[in-house]
């Protein structure tokens, strides 16, 4: 267990915040014995690829760094393939690999950043999928007993952007594993966004899921900066999902408005509301939201942690007034 260490290399919008206990962890066993020492300083924040959190001031208490890496074919049939991941693992990586084997299911997922294990605590989704609908099994280590305890799809609860890691057990678990079947013959999914386009710009007529893969790689790298470049965590905000009441309203005066039909209503694009808000690529001091895509919050420059997490605020203050809706934070705020 290190102290005091300076975490701005681990979170991709380059913060210089430091946890006051930091360890990185390579397997279970080695958890298991830090649980068992009592060497854990409670809260707990369990640090992946550091793409989806804000910190706005010192960690207090004990970053583990999920390093597990492990990639195992658990079963096979003529049809479907189930890994073993672990958790460590880079999610981009991942899908990257299964592509080439010719294993269907998360090619849409393509660029996502940051690790396996934290991939099912969003239920990471983009372009018309999500983690959901290929996850078998999610492996945890309790991080009170360091007993290992395994969560079927069903007691995972997934929701959009939502799961029970990301509620009842957050900071409470450690994932170790992910558990994901995927298809040997799998149907092309490109009725999303920009891929059909995409996909003519490639002269593409007969796509297969690497196309598909490479087509989200290309939009996603057209509209999202590079937070080596530009300090970001992709997407800051879920798209809202309101009443079609509310939304017919809208659409009088916005007929232009995209959306999506849901079980629960209908889903509008957080960017779009974000930029009739005035908002798209407008700078204040050193954060704004980007000019190429409105969802994605950045600092340009030296900003702190309370700074873009005031500039949200103003984003959700705003947006509200405009059109009543409420804009979600999708990342974690520390």
């Amino acid at each position: 267990m290190e102290h005091n260490v300076q975490l701005k290399a681990y979170n991709t919008f380059g913060l210089e915040v430091q946890a006051a206990n930091y360890s990185v962890i390579r397997s279970t066993a080695q958890l298991q014995q830090i649980i068992a020492q009592d060497k854990l300083q409670l809260p707990v924040f369990v640090l992946g690829g550091g793409s989806n959190i804000l910190f706005t001031k010192d960690y207090t208490g004990t970053v583990l760094h999920n390093q597990i890496e492990h990639f195992e074919i658990i079963e096979e049939t003529d049809e479907t393939v189930s890994l073993r991941i672990g958790g460590g693992n880079n999610w981009h990586q991942t899908v990257l690999h299964c592509v080439q084997q010719g294993w269907g299911g998360i090619e849409n997922l393509s660029l996502i950043p940051g690790s396996v294990g934290a991939a099912p605590i969003q239920n990471i989704g983009a372009y018309g999928a999500e983690l959901e609908q290929v996850l078998k099994q999610v492996y945890c280590i309790d991080l009170n007993t360091g007993q290992e305890n395994t969560f079927s799809h069903a007691q995972c609860q997934f929701g959009y952007r939502d799961s029970i890691f990301k509620r009842q057990l957050k900071g409470k678990v450690f994932i170790t594993y992910v558990e994901i079947q995927l298809s040997k013959t799998p149907k092309i999914n490109m009725e999303y966004g920009d891929i059909k386009a995409q996909l003519e710009q490639m002269q593409v007529t007969l796509p297969t899921i690497s196309h598909i893969s490479k087509a989200i790689v290309a939009i996603r790298e057209s509209k999202l900066p590079n937070p080596r470049d530009l300090g970001n965590c992709g997407s800051f905000f879920k798209n809202p999902v309101i009443s079609e009441t509310q939304f017919r309203e809208i659409q009088q005066k916005h007929p232009e408005i995209k959306f999506f039909e849901v079980s629960d209503g209908i889903k509008v694009p957080a960017g779009w509301l974000i930029e009739k808000s005035g908002l798209k690529g407008k700078q204040i001091g050193n954060v704004g939201m980007h000019a190429q895509q409105a969802l994605v919050l950045v600092n340009y420059g030296h900003a702190s942690g309370t700074e873009l997490l005031y500039h949200a605020q103003l984003v959700q203050t705003t947006v509200f007034q405009k059109f009543g809706i409420h804009l979600e934070m999708e990342v974690n705020i520390w």
